[in-house]
Formats: structure tokens, C-alpha cells, sequence
């Protein structure tokens, strides 16, 4: 049991370390590893869920630190993303579906990664509307 526990901790420490070194908070990497555990799907929502905000803090810490925060930016997102998580989380899934939406979305990111791999053209900054 404690091998277990050990592998499952190094296994979220490990993406929650490669999220927050982009900025991001992990939570498509902590469904994927305990979709592949077998969690059920009541424990992997909220588990998810903290974890991602827990490393999209740190993550934001060291971005703001670095002076790349630009708050003009974020409230768009804020705006489009709390309605938005509302909604998701009050719609009703059952265990089968829920696991059959994750694989999906899942394997369309991965699609999207190994599709944009030869993109490497500079972007310009994100203008505010």
C-alpha cells in the first residue's frame, strides 16, 4: 500500500511540476493519471480541481514575481470562465459518461499537440479588445 501511495505522489508531483514550469495548473494531467489509476469519478472532480489550483497559484506567484502578470488580460477570462464553471459543474454525468467525455477531450489534445508540432512561428502579444 505505501509503494502505492508513494508512486501516486511522485507521479502528481511530476506534472504538477511540468504545468506550473508553462504557467498552467495541471488538471487534464491530474485526471489523465487517475483515470489511468482507477479513482472514481467523484474523488477525481474535486481532487482536480484543488490540485489545479494549488500549482495555477504557485504558477502565478512566479509569473507576477517576473513581472509577467498583466492584469488587463485577465479579466476577460475571469468573466467567460466563473459562469462557465458554474454551468459545468451543475450538469449531471453519469461515472460512464463522464469517463467517456475525458478519454475524448484527452485524446483530441493529444491530436492537437502531435498535429501543431512543426508550428514554431513567433506569435505577437495578445491584444486587448
Amino acid at each position: 500500500m505505501d509503494e502505492i501511495l508513494i508512486l501516486y505522489a511522485l507521479c502528481f508531483f511530476a506534472v504538477a511540476l511540468l504545468y506550473a514550469s508553462v504557467g498552467h495548473g495541471g488538471a487534464s494531467g491530474y485526471l489523465a493519471l487517475m483515470a489511468l489509476f482507477g479513482f472514481a469519478p467523484m474523488v477525481m472532480k474535486p481532487t482536480a480541481l484543488l490540485l489545479n489550483l494549488l500549482v495555477s497559484f504557485v504558477a502565478f506567484l512566479s509569473f507576477y514575481k517576473a513581472q509577467f502578470f498583466r492584469p488587463k488580460l485577465l479579466w476577460p477570462l475571469i468573466f467567460g470562465s466563473i459562469p462557465f464553471s458554474y454551468l459545468g459543474a451543475i450538469i449531471p454525468l453519469s461515472d460512464s459518461w463522464y469517463k467517456k467525455m475525458l478519454a475524448l477531450i484527452l485524446l483530441l489534445s493529444v491530436f492537437r499537440l502531435l498535429m501543431n508540432q512543426n508550428n514554431t512561428s513567433l506569435k505577437t502579444e495578445p491584444k486587448f479588445w
